[in-house]
């Protein structure tokens, strides 16, 4: 996968004979912290604005170092954006630097979704709301086609990579094959392929990385820092650390609250979404959506909808779309009692944050020396390329997932929602023609379903 295009000032010949000095730690925070204020727009939008910044226009990472890291986020379970902030403030600042980009990340989401959630769930019967994610639905299936294009273009740069991509498709959408099976089969398609046809999945062909803003921080040929060499003693103490971060907590409610209670099923729940899913947020959605609404019942199936709305409204991973799904599940079933709904309600939000975020620092933590030991190397680089492609055909099986809920919400039996259909269709002109912002589309959208159905209808 390479990242989405950006707008970019071209380097002068001074940027390009001297590099930048080494960065303070407290600098850096400043930075992660107001990452995690802007980064809207999803995994392509993130990983445009990280590019900009830390290439680009701070050069604290080159492009080729910068892609590598990418490749390895993407193969992950878990938001690769996120992932990939974690990766590079471990490889500047060690691991207090990659668990402050990653938890700046993540922690402003949080907090505006919990007011966000609220406020949905409390008023979200009125019909003005109800109006205003009526017109939300169509964009968010628009976007959702969106991001499968755009890494498409990006991905798929031979005929190869479009047969693995329509083969993953094929394989969810008629068969119902498990996604991890996915993602096994086509990393061994791609590391058999490094040896038959090496050409079609060599970084370049999906990845352009010719062009040189200038000498980085981490440049090139850089070498790799002390603390992200590979260790025994440094990778078992991390196992070690992180088993003990999942064990107290869950420990912990199950003591309280027992095995069944709705906080540890989450919990246990948001635990195998984070190990069992790969692909990033949009593969992890189906996976999301069976078990909180069809086995739990934590959310129904509009409310998932409206959530990814509010998950593509807000900054920071689109994942974050979990916290609205614990939110409600836990505002709805009180868990606490009706005088604590709300309380309820945050308190699961950040249960589901907790485990579901939790193993994407170990992964990186623990990976990232033996993939900081691997650039340029086919047998690695190639498995990681299919792995993209095949991400391609799962993201289009999701939009055609919500196009089916949102112009059939009663189902094929029920009658065709033909204002859902223009509202879909205009959010397509606007993304693909105009090319205009998501939050521009998903607010003018917002407010056509207001009007259909406060005015109109």
């Amino acid at each position: 996968m390479t990242i989405p295009e950006t707008r970019s000032t071209e380097p002068t010949d001074a940027d390009l004979n001297s590099g930048p000095s080494p960065i303070p730690f407290w600098e850096a925070f400043v930075f992660w912290l107001k990452l995690g204020f802007i980064s809207f727009g999803g995994p392509a939008g993130q990983i445009a604005i990280m590019h900009q910044e830390l290439v680009e226009n701070r050069r604290w990472i080159s492009e080729r170092r910068f892609l590598h890291a990418l490749n390895f986020c993407m193969v992950l379970p878990g938001p690769e954006a996120q992932q990939l902030a974690t990766y590079i403030g471990w490889l500047m600042h060690r691991t207090r630097g990659g668990i402050v980009a990653g938890a700046l990340f993540v922690l402003p989401s949080l907090c505006i979704l919990i007011a966000l959630s609220w406020l949905y769930i409390a008023f979200g019967h009125l019909p003005s709301v109800a109006g205003v994610f009526y017109g939300i639905k169509p964009a968010v299936t628009a976007i959702v086609l969106q991001a499968a294009v755009r890494i498409g273009r990006r991905a798929l740069k031979n005929n190869v990579l479009w047969a693995i991509a329509a083969l993953s498709f094929l394989a969810l959408l008629i068969f119902n094959v498990p996604f991890p099976a996915i993602i096994v089969t086509a990393a061994v398609v791609g590391y058999v392929g490094s040896r038959m046809a090496p050409d079609k999945f060599t970084p370049g062909a999906h990845a352009n990385v010719g062009k040189s803003f200038g000498p980085a921080l981490i440049d090139d040929d850089t070498p790799t820092p002390a603390h992200a060499r590979f260790s025994w003693r440094r990778l078992s103490t991390i196992i070690v650390a992180g088993t003990l971060l999942w064990t107290i907590p869950m420990g912990l409610l199950t003591a309280t609250y027992g095995w069944n209670h709705a906080l540890t099923q989450m919990g246990w729940f948001f635990t195998k979404a984070a190990l069992l899913t790969f692909g990033g947020a949009y593969a992890v959605l189906p996976y999301v959506y069976q078990g909180a609404v069809s086995h739990y019942g934590w959310i129904t199936s509009t409310q998932m909808i409206d959530g990814l709305a509010l998950g593509e409204t807000t900054p920071g991973p689109l994942i974050m779309v979990v916290a609205f799904v614990g939110f409600v599940g836990g505002y709805v079933k009180a868990l606490f009692g009706p005088e604590y709904l709300f309380l309820a309600g945050a308190m699961a939000a950040s249960v589901v944050t907790w485990f579901t975020f939790l193993p994407s620092f170990l992964f990186i933590l623990a990976g990232g020396p033996l993939i900081e030991s691997t650039h340029g190397d086919l047998k690695f680089t190639a498995p990681l390329s299919a792995i993209t492609a095949a991400v391609v055909g799962v993201i289009l099986n999701l939009a055609v997932f919500f196009g089916y809920h949102v112009l059939w919400p009663q189902g094929f039996d029920a009658a065709f929602d033909w204002m859902s259909a223009l509202i879909a269709l205009g959010a397509m002109v606007a993304l693909f023609r105009f090319k205009r912002n998501v939050i521009h589309v998903i607010a003018a959208c917002a407010v056509i379903g207001l009007l259909s159905k406060t005015v109109i209808l």
